[in-house]
């Protein structure tokens, strides 16, 4: 929460996305691309990450088909089938991404929450207080 109870600002938040996208802005990996291929690592199964995250299982392969194109290198490997059944575990250059991704979204975390503190601190004091 932006301010403590009562203040103007007490049920506002500030919210960031990170994405990648290529240098004539186009998307090629969102919010809900990065949370899919966390979903996949974790199940090992784009079917069930794609129920966890509540989308077709069409829908999960279209974004991982649409990034794998734009970056040029494969994300995931799918084995089918089989006594054991199929099974999806990320590329090493997924597991790279990923972990990168991971990496970036603590550092992020951290220096937007410290940042935002000081901006609704800045916002929410009594107007004869401002600078």
């Amino acid at each position: 929460m932006a301010g403590s109870k009562g203040s103007k600002y007490y049920n506002t938040f500030l919210r960031y996305q990170l994405n990648l996208e290529s240098v004539d802005n186009k998307k090629i990996l969102d919010y809900e691309g990065f949370n899919l291929l966390l979903a996949i690592e974790e199940f090992n199964s784009i079917a069930a990450a794609a129920g966890e995250m509540g989308m077709s299982y069409r829908k999960a392969w279209e974004i991982i088909r649409s990034v794998e194109n734009e970056l040029g290198f494969p994300l995931v490997i799918k084995q089918r089938g089989g006594s054991e059944g199929g099974h999806t575990q990320m590329s090493p250059e997924g597991k790279d991404l990923l972990n990168a991704y991971r990496e970036l979204t603590i550092q992020f975390d951290s220096s937007v929450h410290d940042i935002t503190r000081k901006f609704f601190r800045k916002i929410n004091k009594p107007n004869d207080d401002k600078d």
